[in-house]
Order: C-alpha cells, then sequence, then structure tokens
C-alpha cells in the first residue's frame, strides 16, 4: 500500500491511498489536484482525515485482496477516526462495481477508471453513491489539476490510455477501454508544466506504449500521424529535463527512428521496459501474444546490437494454464541467454473474465510458486554478475534525496534504473541535493543496489558518517527482495 503523502496545511482534510501501478497514481494525483483544488488540505494519517479516498488495482487476485483489504481497513476510521465519507475509485470499482455496491456499505462513493474529476462533485456534497461510468470516457489532459505525490525529481506521464491487445491472459481493455492516445502537443505541455515545477526525469506510460498515436486522426498539415518517436523526440527536447524513459514497449518491430532515440539522443535513457511474458512458443500462443520466441529473441538482439550500454526490463508470468515442465525450462534458458538487467516474474492469476480462464490443464499454485523462485534465482545471479561489473566506472546519477534506509545518506539513480523498481545508487562523499545529476565513480555493488562516491568528495566527520551508513545499507541490501511493477501489457 503506498499512502499519499501531506502537501497542503489548510481547509478539511482528505487522504489517499494509491494501489497498483504507477498509472493508477497519475490518476492519483489528478484526483489530489481535484482535492486540492476543491479546498481540502492532504493528510497521511487516516485517522485524521474527513475525506477518504482508495484508488484501487483490480488487476491480479493478489491486488485485488490487497485493495479489499485496505476499504475495509479505511472504513474503521469511520468509527475511531473523522472520517464522514469514504470514497472507492479506480479498477475495481469499474471492474466490480455492482458486486462491491451491495457488499461494501461503508463506502458512500464509487468512481471508476475514468471518473477522476468527478470527486470534484463527491467533495462539494450531494454527489450520488454509484459515480462508475463509462472507462473509454476519460483521457488526462495537460488541464487537468495534478499534485505530485512522490516529491518533484521524478514523474510519470501517461500517453495513452486502454488497450487494443487481446492477450489471453489480460482483462485490461474490460476495465480501461480500448486504446485512446493523447494528442502530442497536449503531452508537451503537461510536461513542460511538471518541468516547470522542478521535475528531471520524465517516464511516459500506458498500456501499450509502442501503440502510441495508431488511434489518432492524420492532422491536415502532417503526412501520418504521430508515431512513439515524434512524442519521445519532442518531450526529449523540453529545455531543463535530464531524462525521458520509455515503458511498457509491446515484443513487436520497433521503429528505426525510436531505436536511434534510445541510443544516441543524451536525454532518452537508454532502459527499455518490454514485458515479454514467456519464451515458449506453445506459451505464446495460448497467450495469444500473437508472435513466437523466434521474433523475441530477433526483438532482443537487435536492441543489444543497436543501443549501446542497453539496460532492458522486462516480466515473465509463470504457472499460465498448460505451462509444462518443458515451456519452464524454455523460458529459464531464454533468461540465461538474455541476460536480462531488471526482470520482474509473476504467478499466472485466474481471472474469471479473461479468456485463459476457459483453458484446461491449470498449474497447480505450489509448482508456480517454485517456478517465480527458480526463474528470480536465475535473474538475481544475473543481476549480481551485471551490478559487479559496474564497480570502478563513473557513471551520471540523478540525486533523489535522502534515503529512507537513514537520514544520513543521499540517493539517487543512474540512467539504467527506474524509480521504485530498479534499485538505487547510495551516495557518499561531497554534498549533493535532489535534481542535480553527478558524476558519481561506484564503490560497491549488491544484487540489486549500488554504493558511490560522489566526484570532488567532502571532507570531515560527515563524510565518514555517510561512507560508514553507506556500507551498512549495502550489507542490509544483499538480502532485501526488490519489488515489481504489476504488468498490464
Amino acid at each position: 500500500m503506498s499512502d499519499v503523502q501531506d502537501t497542503s496545511k489548510t481547509g478539511p482534510a482528505i487522504h489517499f491511498v494509491s494501489l497498483g501501478c504507477p498509472k493508477n497514481r497519475v490518476d492519483s494525483e489528478v484526483m489530489l489536484g481535484v482535492a486540492e483544488r476543491s479546498g481540502y488540505r492532504v493528510e497521511s494519517d487516516p485517522s485524521l482525515a474527513e475525506v477518504i479516498v482508495v484508488n484501487t488495482c483490480g488487476f491480479i487476485g493478489e491486488a485485488k485482496k490487497e485493495s479489499i483489504s485496505t476499504i475495509f481497513e479505511m472504513a474503521e476510521m469511520k468509527k475511531h477516526g473523522r472520517c464522514e465519507r469514504l470514497v472507492v475509485s479506480g479498477c475495481l470499482s469499474q471492474r466490480y462495481s455492482d458486486e462491491l455496491s451491495e457488499q461494501m456499505a461503508e463506502v458512500d462513493n464509487f468512481l471508476g477508471t475514468s471518473d477522476m474529476l468527478k470527486l470534484e462533485k463527491v467533495l462539494a456534497g450531494g454527489a450520488e453513491r454509484m459515480l462508475v461510468g463509462n472507462p473509454a470516457d476519460w483521457v488526462i489532459r495537460a488541464s487537468d489539476p495534478r499534485t505530485l505525490s512522490q516529491g518533484k525529481v521524478s514523474a510519470y506521464v501517461k500517453i495513452a490510455e486502454g488497450c487494443n491487445r487481446s492477450c489471453a491472459f489480460c482483462t485490461i481493455p474490460e476495465f480501461r477501454g480500448k486504446q485512446r492516445s493523447r494528442p502530442l502537443d497536449d503531452v508537451v505541455r503537461e510536461v513542460e508544466q511538471l518541468v516547470a515545477q522542478g521535475v528531471r526525469e520524465i517516464n511516459l506510460i500506458s498500456q501499450d506504449t509502442i501503440a502510441y498515436g495508431r488511434d489518432l486522426k492524420k492532422p491536415a498539415d502532417r503526412e501520418e500521424r504521430a508515431r512513439l518517436a515524434d512524442l519521445v523526440q519532442a518531450v526529449a527536447d523540453v529545455p531543463g529535463l535530464a531524462w525521458v524513459r520509455v515503458f511498457y514497449l509491446y515484443p513487436e518491430t520497433m521503429d528505426d527512428r525510436l531505436i536511434e532515440l534510445l541510443a544516441q539522443h543524451p536525454k532518452v535513457a537508454r532502459y527499455v521496459d518490454m514485458p515479454l511474458q514467456h519464451a515458449s512458443d506453445a506459451m505464446l500462443k495460448r497467450m495469444k501474444r500473437g508472435h513466437g520466441i523466434d521474433r523475441q529473441k530477433k526483438v532482443v538482439a537487435r536492441l543489444r546490437e543497436n543501443i549501446p550500454d542497453l539496460s532492458f526490463r522486462t516480466a515473465f508470468i509463470v504457472g499460465h494454464p498448460g505451462e509444462t515442465d518443458e515451456d519452464f525450462t524454455e523460458l529459464c534458458d531464454f533468461v540465461r541467454w538474455a541476460e536480462f538487467e531488471h526482470m520482474g516474474v509473476f504467478r499466472y492469476s485466474d481471472e474469471e473474465s479473461a479468456q485463459s480462464f476457459l483453458l484446461g490443464d491449470k498449474v497447480k499454485p505450489l509448482i508456480a510458486a517454485n517456478r517465480n523462485r527458480q526463474l528470480m534465482g536465475i535473474q538475481r545471479q544475473i543481476a549480481r554478475r551485471k551490478n559487479r561489473k559496474l564497480v570502478g566506472q563513473t557513471l551520471s546519477v540523478l540525486v533523489e534525496g535522502s534515503s529512507e534506509e537513514h537520514e544520513f545518506v543521499v540517493q539517487g539513480r543512474h540512467a539504467g534504473q527506474a524509480p521504485e523498481i530498479d534499485g538505487q545508487v547510495y551516495l557518499s562523499g561531497d554534498e549533493a541535493h535532489p535534481g542535480e545529476v553527478r558524476q558519481v565513480l561506484i564503490s560497491q555493488a549488491s544484487d540489486y543496489d549500488l554504493v558511490g562516491e560522489l566526484l570532488d568528495p567532502l571532507a570531515g566527520a560527515d563524510a565518514n558518517l555517510r561512507a560508514t551508513t553507506t556500507d551498512a545499507i549495502v550489507r542490509r541490501a544483499k538480502n532485501k527482495p526488490r519489488l515489481s511493477l504489476k504488468v498490464v501489457t
């Protein structure tokens, strides 16, 4: 669970809980903006808030359980806190609106995945209880209110909503609708607004990022619709930006211009996030991914060959119906071959409205869990080896601020580390401030995190204290699990 922190000190109090992926967090930040515009202050302690909003995730079983548990936990604030109104929004509301309405009398208002702006009605009073609309009714615009919830160094920007794919295991189109791309100029306008607030890194996200623009009408003054490469170029050219990063690329033939930007543009991170889901032809067919292992290998090889120092993040599903020991062995062999810098592994969730639900040959949960551990064990060895190769190198690091591990340690990320999921670089030596891009000599490596010395080191007791605490953090990090984003491609 991720609680949104205080951003103001006046007005009635509202508490937000944002669950799920970064796309959901952007929706939460829009509602934060709506609340502030309505005169509310954001309170980090739910017991002190008159209004509580839970923005839910409903993608897979574990996410649904967490959402439901959180709703009931927040409902207790009506008995033991100051809460007068409990609002539930997001994917779970959209997907199960009737069921939740009947079974959760504690909830005062329900909003769906396209109803973020309706929070204003709720806060004004007198709104009907069920406000879940058509999931295809809304796409964020630069003119919508938005308040960042986790500092101002890095921000996610949604470039589209919905998805046109038909992957057998996925239910996203059901509660997010079909693909709806934002106009390029509107995305750039939002990025400019964020940079004006001090944001240095922009992370472009959607359900199917590589399909950006395919649903847009061709402008009268252009020969063709805007494509992802056009958008990445336009965002990267915004003055004041340090990095732009692209998430959720589908494994299809990549545009030459996009690869060129990833390889050569100084502000485009050499980072690819491409959930591949499996590596057995039989499983890719059952998952209805629309391609086989040969194409996947060609895509990975082409990216490796053309983008120097590429950091490649992917994700896989284990335990999908019909996955045999042979299929899983093929997946393990593929991971050893590809040597991804970052990887998430998820156990299949049997969703009643997904096509895979109707398939036979279900994999036992214990087998799926064992496969998850085995595959992550392979990846951990790869990540450790790759991180150790960085020791002795000088990397550009975006400073984020004080570490959550220790107040005397500053942390940041190099271009191959995405926010919140790929690890940190803990910094020792010179003073550093959030938003700076500094040169850092890497001195230590754990499986996922790094320690480095800022060049032009700080002298004296402060430097010694910081060096001591970074050593302790690395020792702890060697056994610390790394969380991964939920996969929605």
